[in-house]
């Protein structure tokens, strides 16, 4: 099996059950077979229900609930009669055939798909011709299908076959939808298909455009659980664009998160310079950025705008969003002289530099007298760099508690970059809150603090106080990694003054308990915590 192949991922309906579910008889049954039935041979019995007055009359009423189930039940019996599973199989009910003992099963259905699949691929008794056309182009594929199965799983097909004054329906598809038509086909006969990165788009959209809403229920997650797999030029930025055209917020939102979350290692990608001005600026917006500095962040958005060349505004507006007060002032020296980008719109970021200068030269709480020190200038990101905190490797996190120290910088401001505050983590496995444990009514008992069936939590507290902390509040951000398609990849981001209990669903859905866990790497839980000031502006409001 070559390598791109090894990549296919299956997306699978269990279709046979579906096809015995909907029709509402088992299989096997002769009950639910209408005697008409049994006089007509089996090749006949798609055209007989095709011209019967009945399939016309459901032309009119197609919302008549009572004739739709008919119709499905009529397909269903087609369909095991047409490929011989009239006696393949058999269920019998509650009790036995005797109404005493177990009920045992008998299944074909992964032999009712092989025959659905066979019935596609031969094209026998086909009652419509799919000619699937390329715009601008000679290609055109004729592929034999059966009107019945294309009408059970897309309305749109429905319709398209009820107005149809010929055998054939000519579908116009995109070079990317047609190579991948056959795929879409198969999935209405089997429930099933394999998918590789490049062929999601196309897929959905297939899925969307003849409202196969389980086929594009089954691509969205499959696009969310394949954010993380490696690919030449990157997927995620494509992903997220065909997002905002169709309108899928949820897979919208998760490749912007993981863009966001995981933002280092799309720097250093070849996708990075594809991506547009609306992700760019949305990102560039963004204070839950996981990167290692500002300078990073700087660096990338430059290589952008040079291999890009965006209109002015564009430019300006993504310069304005980095903030310069994160960096430190010898960095924004070097960037002044050396910075060709930075030379030619410095015009519309002098104000933003010359805030930062200042930032840099006076202490916060004399700064937060005169500016607004809660415009995102001052808001850290998530910095990996160790002035800004630590990993934290925490080895069979299940076992007990564990605890660590680290320094961080008071604060990024120049007139605070020579002071280290200590910080001590302390990691509970099993941590029951206050709200869930029991009452103790005698006096003097005592209250357990870490009790089995409790829920991880971490607390972070100062070593020691300092009235250097005077007019600041530390934020702190434990990002939680987790392995996907064999990549280390920020799972999940939390935010909280002191303890995780702050936030009330940490780790909710790790299940550390289980090796298998996608949170355990070896063994190990992966963490990084970081701490970020966050300044209280002191500025007066004058009436």
């Amino acid at each position: 099996m070559s390598g791109h192949k090894r990549m296919d991922v299956r997306v699978t309906t269990s279709y046979a059950l579906m096809i015995c579910e909907l029709g509402g008889a088992e299989v096997g049954s002769k009950t639910a077979v209408p005697h008409f039935i049994d006089n007509l041979p089996a090749p006949c019995l798609v055209h007989h229900f095709l011209q019967t007055e009945s399939w016309h009359r459901h032309e009119m009423t197609r919302r008549d609930e009572c004739f739709g189930h008919l119709l499905v039940r009529m397909l269903v019996l087609v369909l095991m009669l047409q490929l011989g599973f009239a006696s393949a199989g058999s269920m019998m009910g509650e009790g036995g055939l005797d109404g005493n003992g177990p009920a045992d099963t008998i299944s074909h259905s992964l032999m009712l798909v092989q025959r659905l699949e066979a019935l596609l691929l031969q094209g026998n008794s086909s009652d419509v011709s799919l000619r699937v056309e390329t715009p601008n182009t000679d290609d055109v594929k004729v592929i034999a299908a059966h009107s019945l199965v294309l009408s059970l799983h897309s309305p749109v097909f429905e319709e398209m076959l009820l107005l149809r004054n010929s055998s054939t329906l000519i579908l116009k598809e995109s070079s990317e939808c047609a190579a991948v038509f056959d795929k879409f086909l198969r999935y209405l006969y089997c429930g099933e298909l394999s998918v590789r990165l490049e062929q999601a788009i196309p897929l959905h959209k297939l899925a969307t455009k003849y409202q196969v809403v389980g086929l594009q229920q089954g691509i969205t997650q499959y696009m969310t659980l394949n954010l993380a797999r490696d690919s030449p030029s990157g997927h995620v930025a494509g992903w997220y664009e065909y997002a905002v055209q169709v309108g899928d917020v949820i897979l919208k939102e998760n490749c912007l998160q993981y863009l966001a979350w995981n933002l280092t290692s799309v720097l250093q990608s070849g996708e990075w310079a594809t991506i547009s001005s609306q992700l760019l600026m949305s990102l560039m917006q963004r204070s839950d950025l996981v990167l290692q500095s500002e300078m990073e962040l700087f660096a990338a958005l430059e290589a952008w705008i040079v291999q890009n060349d965006p209109d002015g505004l564009t430019a300006e507006n993504a310069l304005r969003a980095v903030r310069y007060a994160m960096m430190p002032p010898r960095e924004l020296f070097r960037l002044q002289t050396q910075s060709s980008i930075l030379a030619r719109y410095q015009e519309s970021v002098r104000d933003l530099l010359y805030m930062s200068y200042q930032f840099h030269s006076a202490s916060p709480m004399h700064m937060a007298k005169y500016f607004d020190v809660n415009c995102s200038l001052f808001v850290p990101r998530n910095y990996l760099s160790q002035l800004w905190g630590a990993s934290w490797v925490i080895s069979n996190p299940t076992r007990d508690d564990r605890s660590t120290s680290f320094q961080t910088q008071l604060g990024p401001s120049g007139h605070d970059s020579s002071k280290r505050v200590t910080w001590n983590a302390l990691f509970s496995p099993r941590w029951l809150p206050l709200s869930m444990r029991s009452m103790y009514t005698e006096t003097g008992a005592m209250q357990p603090t870490r009790v089995d069936g409790g829920r991880p939590r971490i607390i972070i507290t100062p070593a020691t106080s300092s009235a250097d902390f005077a007019g600041v509040s530390f934020q702190k951000t434990v990002l939680v990694m987790a392995q996907q398609k064999g990549k280390m990849v920020v799972k999940h981001v939390y935010n909280f003054h002191q303890s995780t209990e702050e936030n009330g669903n940490f780790l909710a859905e790790a299940d550390l308990y289980r090796r298998t866990s996608d949170y355990l790497i070896d063994s190990s839980l992966y963490l990084h915590i970081v701490v970020k000031p966050m300044y209280q502006s002191l500025v007066t409001t004058k009436n």
